[in-house]
């Protein structure tokens, strides 16, 4: 990548320019041509990379203060450009153990986050069911309190890292009081009795994936995550930290479909001069960079602000939106730009045509964004309650 002016953005510390050019360096050494058709295996490979190469480590913290978001965001804009798997491994072992860092006993901390930044042991967070996606209320999955444990009951689906992980953070309704105020954070081992992987799913950009069922699951109570019923308080917190790093996932993919279309356009010889030439290609190449960069600029005002210890949830939405939708437009404009090329299995541009997708969906569909940000902003512009 060329152009890497915004590393000197206000945003950024020299810390954060200097993580960014050590990881593309090793990036470029150790992921190139790393798409493997065995998913499992290679995830289970780049995990145990990320973890010897101490990135994982940026992702795991011991509090909420621990953690970095423009580095997490930096880190996955880095690893979406060189493989979008890549990008996945790590953003996965944050979200998986997100929930430990924030709410975990010590001895939880303690017995799962070392092991996950190591890259020995891989985490998933298992939040949605077939009839509970963004409306996280309707959840159905149920943990009953029996002595000193929880059983668990239900299926989880959409799970990644679903099938390879070797703990899951459940989500459970335990009761306490309706809706999104009865529901429980448990960690739950993959060998434990009572958990099976019912079904593997496939989708268009391959990465581990799984529907979960929950057969009388027996886990202690040591191993519920914060206090029973505060459950939705774990994970929208622990998705808060996160969130923003989605945006970044796609500018990763973006920039590097303006990469490969900036590259292709001034080599591709067309009618006696290249397709580069063109004023419609020339229109298209900046409409592309604008969208870029002003993507760019939302993600990093949201990581900025949530590193100054803000309240992010309009700003966070707003980033994850803007580059996601950006980023697909990009990409598909790329794919356009190649032509026959554009849709060869495994072309880079064709590979992020389907990595894309998805992104506009998991951690809040684009229009339950649009919807967080108009609340953000009609609760802000809702006049004081009069006293008296």
């Amino acid at each position: 990548m060329a152009d890497k002016s915004y590393l000197d953005w206000p945003f950024f510390t020299p810390q954060h320019a200097a993580l960014e050019q050590s990881l593309d360096a090793w990036a470029a050494q150790h992921m190139a041509g790393a798409h493997d058709r065995d998913v499992d295996a290679a995830c289970r490979k780049l995990v145990r990379q990320l973890g010897d190469g101490g990135w994982l480590h940026h992702a795991v913290g011991k509090d909420s203060g621990a953690i970095d978001t423009r580095a997490i965001c930096l880190i996955r804009e880095t690893l979406a450009r060189h493989n979008g798997l890549a990008d996945f491994a790590f953003a996965m072992q944050g979200l998986g153990s997100g929930a430990i860092s924030l709410f975990g006993s010590a001895a939880n901390k303690e017995d799962y986050l070392p092991r996950v930044a190591r890259g020995e042991a891989i985490a998933a967070f298992a939040l949605s069911e077939p009839q509970a996606g963004s409306d996280v209320a309707a959840m159905q999955c149920g943990a009953v309190l029996d002595g000193d444990s929880y059983l668990l009951n239900g299926e989880k689906t959409w799970i990644s890292n679903g099938g390879i992980a070797d703990f899951y953070v459940v989500f459970a309704r335990t009761g306490e009081s309706p809706g999104a105020r009865g529901i429980s954070a448990f960690i739950v081992d993959a060998d434990t009795p009572g958990l099976e992987i019912a079904e593997r799913i496939d989708v268009i950009a391959p990465h581990p994936l799984a529907r979960l069922a929950f057969r009388d699951c027996r886990v202690p109570v040591g191993k519920r995550l914060g206090e029973a019923g505060q459950g939705f308080k774990v994970a929208m917190a622990t998705l808060d930290v996160f969130r923003t790093s989605v945006a970044a996932a796609a500018l990763g993919f973006a920039r590097r479909a303006f990469d490969e279309a900036i590259a292709h356009a001034s080599t591709r010889k067309m009618f006696g001069q290249t397709l580069a030439d063109f004023q419609l290609t020339q229109a298209k190449l900046a409409e592309m960079a604008t969208g870029i960069d002003a993507a760019a600029l939302l993600t990093y005002r949201a990581a900025w602000q949530r590193d100054q210890g803000r309240k992010v949830t309009k700003e966070a939405a707003m980033a994850k939106m803007t580059a996601t939708e950006t980023a697909q437009k990009v990409i598909d404009a790329a794919v356009q730009m190649f032509g026959g090329l554009g849709v060869v299995s495994e072309h880079p541009v064709e590979r992020l045509y389907r990595e894309i997708r998805a992104l506009r969906i998991y951690e809040g569909a684009t229009e339950v964004q649009q919807l967080i940000i108009a609340r953000e902003l009609l609760r802000d512009a809702a006049p004081a309650p009069q006293k008296g």
